[in-house]
């Protein structure tokens, strides 16, 4: 029984990442794992995804950068004003500049290197590096 669909899609990533794999495929989908998976692909820590219609609600495939050395969502989902975003890159991040974290905000899904710029907080979802 799957309950956090976008914690499935990280952990399949991470794992297949880890043990050396070009691609790895992600089942069930949804519109918050391509939004993830975009600013990935944004961001350098994944080449490309594809979604493949599969008469049950389909699947990515996605071709790994061999980029990711940890990924995962953030539990609670913790609101955040644009200037503590600090605080949760220390939490989170290894060091400074170095990885992301994805927000939610009322401008869609955004890294945090983008809140900041365009002054909004959010909704901290996951973080990858």
């Amino acid at each position: 029984m799957q309950h956090d669909l976008l914690n499935d899609a990280l952990v399949a990533l991470r794992h297949a990442d880890r043990d050396g794999k070009q691609s790895v495929e992600i089942a069930p989908t949804s519109k918050l794992i391509a939004e993830v998976l975009r600013i990935f692909r944004e961001h350098h820590y994944i080449e490309e995804f594809t979604f493949v219609p599969t008469g049950r609600g389909g699947k990515y495939d996605v071709r790994l950068a061999r980029r990711i050395n940890s990924c995962g969502v953030i539990k609670p989902r913790v609101a955040v004003a644009h200037d503590g975003l600090e605080r949760y890159e220390a939490r989170f991040l290894p060091a400074q500049d170095f990885g992301i974290l994805v927000l939610s905000t009322n401008r869609g899904l955004v890294s945090h290197q983008q809140a900041r710029e365009m002054k909004i907080g959010g909704r901290l979802l996951a973080y990858v590096y």
